[in-house]
């Protein structure tokens, strides 16, 4: 870094570098603060005092998450006796080690890796009145050390009529505690993950098609027990048992046709990573599997249609195939149901027939309920921390779309997993 440049590449390490140069007085402002810093500001206040380091933070579980600080590192500097002051809303980072100060853009680890050596530029090098006005500003104590560092009486008048401009309150040890429990209950998220994530949620989308309610030819009623203890015999045994198929198997009723058409759609808007991943689709070519599955709707509309009348008939036919099958039984066993709402002591066929329709009346569904329940639902999920921490994660993605040049993503995702190698560190 050339010593005048203006514009400077300022990482995590020259930081600590600078911040360990320090022969009078280090202040520090920003977001949040990383614990290797921490670490060398502790090291430093031994040699210069605690007094002659300030640090200014906005001291915030949502700032820890976003990946611009850790706790740990606040608890470490509180437990040396540096004094750390919260400041709301603090963005813009600062660092002033004797006269040569920064601001710098300072790193939210969520959404990328610290810079390292050559990266671009993220940092402006402030002059010596800057400095002076910025220690000014920020803090009482910063102001203090400020003042200290003057070299002409008429510095000193200059820097002790600037008024503080950031509002700040010192650290107490129950918003410490409070941040820390918060942190432990619900902890961050691995940055490295997030940031992975984030190279694969512009491409994939996880989808799930199902049709419901449509295969009525697979819809089985279960048999009233009251009925069902009346016995029976081997007549309409293939449907006829603790439950009933409402509709006959091979009827025009059928929602295979649907079901095939639906299949064709998942195959070649949305393949399988597996079955331990389930099926995506490709965020480019997701408005052509929109505009497919709104044709599809069309067609389930119009098979509502064509078997509203027909069945009804079927369900109409099924129950007097019940009715009729049951009829004797009842006859024959006389149930106390009947017999108690007997003036004669005797059963008719017309009550035998009206009880088992009352019966039936409670579990028999009607067409208009059944065309109903007929619905195509989708959903769609971002890809998750847990899908790419899957070994085979990539592999399916590249089988399951061979015509994609994964490489850019694969590269991308590479970077973004290097700098953390393990969850972000909880205080206790």
């Amino acid at each position: 870094m050339s010593p005048d440049a203006l514009f400077c590449p300022l990482t995590p390490l020259r930081i600590a570098e600078l911040v360990r140069s320090a022969q009078k007085a280090v202040c520090y402002a920003g977001p949040g603060i990383q614990l290797d810093l921490a670490q060398v500001m502790v090291e430093v206040a031994k040699r210069l005092g605690n007094e002659m380091l300030t640090v200014s933070l906005d001291f915030d579980e949502r700032v820890m998450r976003m990946g611009y600080g850790d706790v740990g590192a606040v608890k470490l500097l509180l437990d040396a006796g540096i004094g750390v002051q919260s400041s709301p809303g603090l963005r813009t980072a600062l660092v002033v080690v004797d006269n040569e100060g920064y601001i710098f853009t300072p790193t939210a680890l969520y959404l990328e890796a610290e810079p390292t050596d050559g990266a671009a530029s993220n940092a402006v090098r402030m002059s010596g009145e800057q400095v002076a006005q910025g220690l000014a500003r920020l803090s009482p104590a910063a102001k203090t050390i400020a003042i200290a560092q003057a070299k002409t009486p008429e510095a000193k008048q200059r820097i002790e009529a600037l008024t503080v401009d950031v509002v700040s309150a010192p650290i107490t040890p129950e918003k410490l505690a409070e941040v820390t429990v918060s942190l432990e209950t619900a902890p961050p998220v691995r940055f490295d993950l997030a940031r992975q994530v984030r190279v694969f949620e512009p491409y994939l989308q996880y989808v799930e098609l199902s049709l419901t309610g449509a295969a009525i030819q697979r819809h089985r009623m279960a048999i009233p027990e009251k009925i069902q203890k009346l016995g029976g015999s081997k007549e309409l045994e293939s449907r006829l048992r603790t439950t009933f198929e409402l509709i006959e198997k091979g009827s025009k009723l059928s929602s295979k046709p649907l079901e095939d058409a639906l299949n064709e759609i998942r195959k070649n808007f949305t393949p399988s990573l597996g079955k331990d991943h389930g099926r995506v689709v490709l965020k480019a070519a997701k408005p052509h599997l929109v505009t497919r599955l709104e044709e599809f709707r069309v067609k389930l509309e119009a098979h509502q249609a064509a078997v509203a009348g027909d069945l009804q008939r079927h369900l109409d036919t099924s129950r007097e195939q019940i009715v009729a099958y049951y009829l004797p039984r009842v006859m024959e066993a006389k149930p106390d149901a009947l017999l108690g709402q007997s003036l004669n002591g005797q059963v008719s066929e017309a009550a035998a027939k009206g009880w088992l329709h009352g019966e039936l009346d409670k579990v028999f569904p009607s067409a208009e309920s059944l065309i109903l329940e007929m619905k195509l639902e989708e959903r769609y999920k971002d890809v998750t921390f847990e899908t790419l921490n899957r070994d085979d994660f990539l592999d399916s993605v590249k089988n399951a779309f061979p015509g994609v040049d994964w490489e850019k993503a694969y590269k991308e995702f590479q970077a973004a997993g290097q700098s953390e190698a393990k969850d972000p560190p909880i205080a206790k």
